[in-house]
């Protein structure tokens, strides 16, 4: 007898292949909810530790379906990954959790041809070219802000990182100049930033939207979704949109030149979704951990400040970089086989996902691992896939430039202001799908003499 209940796995996962079965590379054999919890809250100890006992190549099964995700760490086996065939891995769906978030016409959730398009129309937006002309509105949104910092008492740079990236996001990504929208968009963007990792598992089943944390998450889309749209159909018939810089404005001239379609206004607010929850958290806590490690260091901080100084601008980048290695937001990078394949030496079934463990490869594969040193990224060349941050190969971050250009011009404008002191220890604690530091990275700073 059938019946007409809901499905008991979210739709997203329509169309993957089916669970594979045989052998895999050992892992824990604790139920698959267990596992995701154990990964969601507590990866930084239960990632390891499955590293410790089970070595290089170990399989962990997550929900929804329990499938099989093998974890690699090794430069070799991570080069498998992200050289792999984009017609065959499958990083779209590696990512479609994230999918009632982001939006079906995110580039984090296409896959073959069509995130190839996506990423080709993407890409003016992102141009060494384009960075530059972010830059000097970047550097003002940054000396507003930092120049509002309370001299002489503890404060979370975490807070202060994630207010001035949010405000380069609306201003530099989104282009939004209107006080009224300002304020409308910062609490949705707030909500969506901050959604609970539960909401994001359980946002594609529909018997939950109507209760609870669900049902306000759906009511906080569809209201980010209205101010959005309504940014779009404004800013196509603005008076001086040609000569605008913003990203969306520069989204809205691109497809007649690269041969394709333009983006529809459902692809935009996908894609601007997407730079959002890429761009945002992730840029603010690399930010706060650099300043946090600096502020542990008189020497580093005094290099650091010279670097400022003198527009070195390499030392800060390899500031950035090494607290990127030191401190990952994300943990890992997944693909999911479409086909059978042989990656770090294991043959694999069509169905099962893959993984490059970015916590494992950045602690694994350099020396002194737990040393912050920023020079590791100037005195030599960094071995291929094991700083792997914004992922690899033709899915590598399109945001990965920005981010640096970002992260440099604003640590520009905190070294040359101020002297920085780290207040106690701080560790690293998931929060939705990302890593921050614990105690939100506390500061105290105080103004520089001449």
């Amino acid at each position: 007898m059938t019946t007409s209940a809901e499905p008991r796995v979210p739709a997203y996962i329509e169309g993957w292949p089916p669970l594979p079965t045989g052998e895999f590379p050992p892992g824990p054999r604790l139920p698959s909810v267990v596992q995701t919890l154990a990964f969601m809250r507590f990866r930084s100890a239960f990632v390891p530790r499955l590293h410790r006992r089970y070595g290089d190549v170990f399989t962990i099964r997550l929900l929804p379906d329990g499938r099989p995700l093998v974890v690699y760490s090794k430069p070799d086996q991570i080069k498998d990954i992200f050289a792999g065939d984009p017609e065959n891995f499958h990083a779209g769906k590696g990512n479609a959790i994230l999918g009632p978030v982001m939006g079906e016409h995110s580039v984090l959730l296409l896959d073959a041809s069509q995130h190839k398009r996506a990423r080709k129309l993407l890409m003016p937006a992102f141009s060494a070219r384009a960075l530059k002309g972010y830059e000097e509105l970047i550097a003002q949104i940054a000396k507003d802000q930092v120049d509002q910092w309370p001299v002489g008492t503890t404060f979370a740079s975490l807070e202060r990182m994630n207010a001035l990236t949010l405000a380069v996001i609306i201003r530099v990504v989104f282009g939004v100049t209107d006080e009224h929208r300002v304020v409308e968009l910062q609490p949705l963007i707030d909500n969506v930033v901050n959604v609970n990792p539960l909401v994001l598992v359980g946002a594609s089943y529909p018997q939950l939207g109507k209760i609870g944390m669900w049902k306000a998450f759906h009511q906080n889309q569809r209201e980010l979704n209205r101010v959005l749209y309504a940014e779009i159909a404004e800013r196509r018939q603005a008076a001086d949109l040609a000569t605008r810089t913003d990203v969306l404005s520069q989204l809205l001239h691109v497809g007649d030149h690269e041969g394709e379609d333009p983006l529809t206004d459902a692809e935009l607010r996908d894609q601007l979704v997407t730079l959002l929850l890429a761009g945002h958290e992730t840029t603010a806590t690399a930010l706060a951990w650099s300043l946090y490690e600096l502020g542990r260091s008189p020497q580093l901080l005094g290099k650091a400040q010279g670097a400022a100084d003198s527009g070195d601008d390499a030392y800060l980048e390899a500031v950035l970089k090494e607290s990127m290695r030191l401190h990952p937001v994300i943990p890992i990078v997944t693909r999911l086989l479409m086909k059978p394949a042989v990656v770090g030496g294991v043959s694999l079934p069509a169905g099962a996902a893959v993984a490059a463990s970015i916590e494992l490869s950045h602690s694994e594969n350099f020396a002194d691992p737990q040393v912050f040193r920023p020079e590791r990224f100037i005195e030599g060349k960094v071995e291929a896939n094991t700083w792997i941050p914004f992922g690899g190969g033709v899915r590598r971050c399109i945001g990965a430039g920005f981010s640096l250009m970002e992260g440099v011009t604003v640590l520009r404008e905190v070294l040359t202001r101020y002297d920085l002191s780290a207040q106690g220890d701080d560790v690293a604690k998931v929060r939705n799908i990302t890593s921050v530091p614990k105690r939100g990275a506390r500061l105290v700073v105080t103004r520089r003499t001449p």
